[in-house]
Order: structure tokens, then C-alpha cells, then sequence
């Protein structure tokens, strides 16, 4: 009865009214323009354009005192001029609902995994909508458990954050968000794959997540063969769901794969509609657009939930100060760096934990984790200043105590952070370990006198 009355609403909501006409006037590549409609619709509208092949929903992405430039959802294939145009009753809205959890959605909303339509919610929602007023937001939470060693140790992630995965393509990217999905304490999981590749979607969900990931996550899918329109509106409309869970109490995981795709679609729009090219071809809106997209995550106002996100950032040739990484990195709250030469050496999750950081650091660990923290960096990066001399046979043993400890300490826990996809393991239990690991190293780390748990560990 509750589907039934769904589809009747939604069914009633695209009964035909009184639109706004015009003509098309031309088509170039995936700009078309049109007269008639521009004192009707504005920068963002939705509009229907009457073709031989059916209709082709566009948005207007640019407008002047000639008619307004249109960039469709689709393609615009056996459209011709004179073509009809018409203003869309559906605006850009979704209307998310509990039986979204386990389904998978286009970027529009519809879903594409074959299991029937969706219940829709009762309230419309914008999916291009204002970040909350940052004096009405709460402060950023409790540490999550991830279940990933190298993250809850020396990149944490807490409650209503915001983090940066920053990969080349092949180190793992897609493998540690897989992790985060099935092993992170949330309440629902919202999932935007942005220009994914379509053989790739498959392998995510069947996978990547299994069955215990998709019972709790919303999956928003646009692939890389899909116009720039719809690549840019997977990144908002997963934003928008997670924006309606969090607005009922929930927990929301927010994961975008990736923020350079979406980025490279807002390129394409804004250079279709005229823009100039400034960083390395990239339009003024692109640096706007993603401030706009990552501040709506974090935390919730009142008694409402929170959205703690993580966002993807592909960097091209490896280069960390990208415009699209660099900019990226100034508006998280922190950045997890995934290194080529870790994967090399089999290290996986291959994160980099010096060049890694978190800005909740040190207030979400306990005096005692923050301790342990300290001394494994210290250690690490000791042994990381050394390395090619150690390789090379250059540094005699017995030399310096803290080097060799440094020796003693890197092969074990190299071994203990590598970590497979359905691996799993409690904070408290990863930092004893790190503790045990660096006692047998030789290495003491003084703990405040009322913490006992490392050292209880230790003993057994």
C-alpha cells in the first residue's frame, strides 16, 4: 500500500501543466542554444527539448539577451532547429526514503539495479543545496572505529569529519573505500561512484561491499561513458541523500569516488558555457563548485545527525599539489596520502603516515593512544631519514641505538599494517599491538600513570 501510494504521487507530481515554450536555434557539440524561454529560465533550470528521438532533458548552464545555452542529461542526438523547448515540470529535487537503503540509483535518482521502483520520500529535496549555518553546527564528535590499523592509529577519523583520500590511479583507492563501507560505525552508508568505470560498478558492489555492505548503503552511480550533467549530479544527489538521513538522527558515511571526476564535469560544463580556462584549464566555477559540494558534509544543527565524509582525489602523475588536490586539501579537515612505492612493496591499505594527516589530532586519542602515536611516527620517520643508507649497507649496526631500534621496529609493523579488504580489527586492539611492537623494539613509551590497557596487553 505504501509503495502503491508512492508511485500514485509520483505519478500525480508529472501531470501535465502549463510550461513555457521556445524554439532551439542551434546545436554545438553539447551546447545547444534556444530563443524564446530566456526571461522564463535562469541559470540551473530543467528544460524538456522535443526531439525526433523523444524528449532530452537538459539544465541551462549560461543565458544572454540572445537565449540561453542548454547542456543535456543525455545526448542530443535528432534534435534539429526548431525544435520545441519547454520548461520541466520535475525540478531539481530528490525524494529520499528509508527503502532507498540496499538500492542502487542513477544520478537523477532512478534506480538502475533492476529491483523495482523506489518508495519516494514524502519531502522534496534540492540536491544543490547550502551548507548548514556554520554557527548553528555542532563541534566535530567522537573518534569512529574504521577498523583499518593505519587509519584509527595515525590518521583518525571522527564523528561529523571530513577526509581526503589522495591517490594515483592503481594504489588502492577504491579498495580502501570498500574498508571504510563495510567495517566503519555508521548508521547508513551513501555511496557516490563519480565517471566510475562501468565495467568497474559491478565489481564494487559484489565485491567490494557484498551483502554486508549493501545492507546499509544507498549506492548513487554515474559512469565515465555518461554526459558531464550527470557525472556533476551523482556527487550532489549523494550529498542530498545523506543530507536527508542525517536530517532524521542517523549516522551517515558519506563516500565520494571521485572529487577530480567531479571536478573534471563541472570543466567541461563551464568551458561549454563559455567559461575561461585558469589552472590547468580549469574555470573559476570548479574551484567555487567544490566548497559548495564538501561543506554540506560534516555536522548536523540541533538533535540531527552528522555526515562524516571522505573524498577521493585522484592525482594526476602523482603529483599531490594538483589545483584540484591542493584546493581539495585546504577545505577538509584532513588528508590520507596513498603511496605508489608502498603498493609496490605490497603494503596495502599503501598509506603514506608521515605524509598523512588529521586535523582532529590530538584531541580524539587518549593521552595513552597519543603517546603510542608519537613514538611509532618518531620511530618510523627515523627510520625512513636512514633507509637508503640501511639498504645500501652503509650504516654499520650498533652505530646508533636509536637506529638499530628503528631497524627492530619497521619489519614487524610493516607486516602489521598490511591488512586485507575483509580484514577487521578493533582501535584498542591495533594500538596494543603497535605498543607491544615498539617494547620489543626496545623503544619505551611512557604512559600517563591511570592508563593501563597497553600495558595489561603487553603482559598477557
Amino acid at each position: 500500500m505504501k509503495t502503491a501510494f508512492s508511485d500514485l504521487a509520483g505519478a500525480a507530481r508529472r501531470v501535465e501543466g502549463s510550461r513555457i515554450a521556445g524554439k532551439v536555434s542551434g546545436v554545438l557539440g553539447l551546447t545547444l542554444t534556444a530563443d524564446g524561454v530566456q526571461r522564463a529560465l535562469g541559470i540551473g533550470a530543467r528544460c524538456t527539448v522535443l526531439g525526433a528521438r523523444g524528449p532530452v532533458l537538459g539544465e541551462v548552464v549560461a543565458a544572454d539577451a540572445g537565449g540561453i545555452s542548454v547542456l543535456p542529461f543525455g545526448t542530443w542526438d535528432g534534435v534539429v532547429v526548431g525544435d520545441v523547448i519547454e520548461s520541466s515540470p520535475l525540478g531539481d529535487t530528490v525524494r529520499p526514503d528509508t527503502g532507498w537503503i540496499g538500492r542502487v540509483v542513477d544520478a537523477l535518482g532512478k534506480p538502475i539495479d533492476g529491483r523495482g521502483p523506489l518508495h519516494e520520500g514524502i519531502a522534496a529535496r534540492p540536491v544543490k543545496a547550502p551548507p548548514p549555518p556554520a554557527f548553528d553546527r555542532r563541534r566535530v564528535g567522537a573518534r569512529i572505529d574504521t577498523g583499518i590499523k593505519t587509519l584509527d592509529i595515525f590518521t583518525p577519523l571522527c564523528r561529523g569529519q571530513r577526509m581526503g583520500v589522495f591517490a594515483g590511479s592503481g594504489v588502492g583507492k577504491s579498495s580502501l573505500m570498500a574498508m571504510l563501507a563495510r567495517g566503519t560505525e555508521a548508521d547508513v552508508i551513501v555511496v557516490g561512484l563519480v565517471g566510475e568505470r562501468g565495467r568497474e560498478v559491478q565489481d564494487f558492489i559484489e565485491g567490494d561491499l557484498g551483502p554486508e555492505g549493501m545492507a546499509r548503503c544507498v549506492l548513487v552511480v554515474s559512469t565515465g561513458s555518461e554526459p558531464p550533467l550527470m557525472r556533476r549530479q551523482a556527487a550532489w544527489t549523494a550529498t542530498a541523500v545523506a543530507e536527508h538521513f542525517r536530517d532524521t538522527g542517523l549516522q551517515v558515511l558519506l563516500l565520494i569516488d571521485s572529487v577530480t571526476r567531479f571536478a573534471m564535469a563541472q570543466r567541461e560544463i563551464g568551458l561549454a558555457a563559455g567559461e575561461p580556462p585558469t589552472a590547468k584549464g580549469y574555470p573559476p566555477t570548479v574551484f567555487a563548485e567544490l566548497p559548495q559540494l564538501m561543506e554540506r558534509a560534516g555536522p548536523g544543527t540541533g538533535q540531527g545527525g552528522d555526515i562524516t565524509g571522505i573524498y577521493t582525489v585522484l592525482v594526476d602523475g602523482d603529483d599531490m599539489n594538483d589545483p584540484i588536490a591542493d584546493s581539495v586539501r585546504g577545505i577538509l579537515d584532513g588528508h590520507v596520502v596513498l603511496d605508489r612505492q608502498i603498493a609496490e612493496r605490497g603494503r596495502f591499505p599503501a598509506i603514506n603516515l608521515l605524509k598523512s594527516v588529521s586535523r582532529m589530532l590530538p584531541d580524539c586519542h587518549t593521552p595513552a593512544e597519543y603517546a603510542v602515536l608519537a613514538a611509532a611516527k618518531r620511530v618510523i620517520a627515523k627510520y625512513t631519514d636512514m633507509e637508503e643508507l640501511i639498504r645500501m649497507g652503509a650504516y654499520k649496526p650498533g652505530s646508533d641505538p636509536e637506529i638499530d631500534a628503528a631497524i627492530r621496529f619497521a619489519g614487524p609493523v610493516e607486516t602489521f599494517l598490511t591488512q586485507r579488504k575483509h580484514e577487521h580489527m578493533p582501535a584498542d586492539q591495533s594500538f596494543a599491538e603497535v605498543y607491544r611492537l615498539l617494547g620489543e623494539a626496545g623503544i619505551t613509551v611512557p604512559l600517563p600513570v591511570e592508563q593501563t590497557v597497553f600495558r595489561h596487553d603487553l603482559a598477557e
